[in-house]
């Protein structure tokens, strides 16, 4: 029987497979909180990584973002390591995973395009070194102005099930400079039938019109094709994105963001990278913890000791 995700210590998570740690997570009944971190920015603190602080504020999973597969390195972290991941996941004891890119350059940008390297494209080359440098899960999604399209976001999502061992989470939090919806139903469908194992959603207030009543629609789409499978591995589990650097917004509007997110149904609410130093601002990493599972569930995350 799988531990749900809040009583879960660092040698739990850390030795979870796939469908462990996807379980751990439905258990946990929307109490999840994934931050994201920019590798490329120098950390807060020096002498100690993002990722690090991340956890300390009461982060379960970390996001990493503009993370080279092909060239790893994470600041904090010594760039001769060959292998940074796992000295990360060490170093906080919790799941790391990282975004890839499906670009679409058939597709015009509606601002100036961010030509990204191969290392941060979603290839089955990347795919595989995700399984060798020991990443728990990969988000397919799209920074601004990359040119990220849904389409191309599913494709990747079928070739990623082909050859990546983690979980797979797939959806845009904002428009990546596309001119299409962020997210409809039959966008959550088609993500579903292929192989999702996380259907990433904007928050509520994060982009203009998706609302919550958008965003509890989108659910019930994931929670209907849970209602017919029987094998609780092959649940698909929703995820409420900040991704509009309302990360540093005040600590009012993060709690009004989680709470909506909640009582819509998410299973992990994410918060991204956009404070200082590629982090959200720490205090806000705590609100949205302290919102969604209230002081108690949330000292537990913060104050237990990665050696348990």
């Amino acid at each position: 029987m799988t531990k749900r995700l809040l009583n879960c210590n660092a040698s739990d998570l850390l030795a979870m497979n796939r469908d462990e740690l996807k379980l751990s997570i439905y258990a946990s009944e929307g109490r999840t909180i994934l931050a994201e971190t920019a590798v490329v920015k120098e950390p807060i603190i020096d002498g100690i990584t993002n990722g690090e602080i991340a956890r300390f504020a009461g982060a379960d999973l970390l996001l990493l973002n503009a993370f080279d597969l092909e060239q790893p390195q994470i600041s904090g972290i010594d760039p001769a390591d060959p292998q940074p991941v796992r000295t990360l996941r060490n170093l906080i004891g919790r799941p790391v995973g990282a975004n890839l890119e499906p670009v679409d350059d058939s597709r015009e940008t509606m601002d100036e395009k961010e030509h990204l390297g191969p290392g941060r494209r979603a290839t089955v080359s990347t795919f595989l070194q995700a399984n060798e440098l020991g990443l728990d899960f990969i988000c397919l999604t799209g920074n601004p102005g990359t040119g990220v399209t849904n389409s191309a976001i599913c494709h990747s999502i079928s070739q990623a099930r082909q050859h990546f061992h983690g979980l797979i989470i797939a959806g845009k939090m904002h428009s990546s400079g596309i001119d299409e919806p962020i997210i409809d139903a039959e966008t959550v469908q088609a993500f579903i039938d292929a192989g999702a194992d996380i259907i990433l959603f904007p928050a509520v207030y994060t982009v203009p019109k998706f609302r919550e009543e958008d965003l509890t629609r989108m659910v019930e789409i994931v929670h209907t094709h849970n209602r017919s499978v029987t094998d609780p591995s092959k649940k698909v589990l929703t995820l409420s994105a900040i991704g509009t650097s309302q990360e540093s917004s005040s600590k009012e509007v993060v709690q009004k963001i989680a709470l909506a997110c909640k009582a819509c149904g998410v299973d992990i609410q994410h918060i991204g990278d956009a404070g200082f130093s590629g982090l959200a601002l720490y205090q806000n990493i705590d609100a949205l913890g302290n919102a969604i599972r209230g002081e108690r569930h949330q000292l537990r995350m913060r104050a237990k000791s990665i050696i348990r």
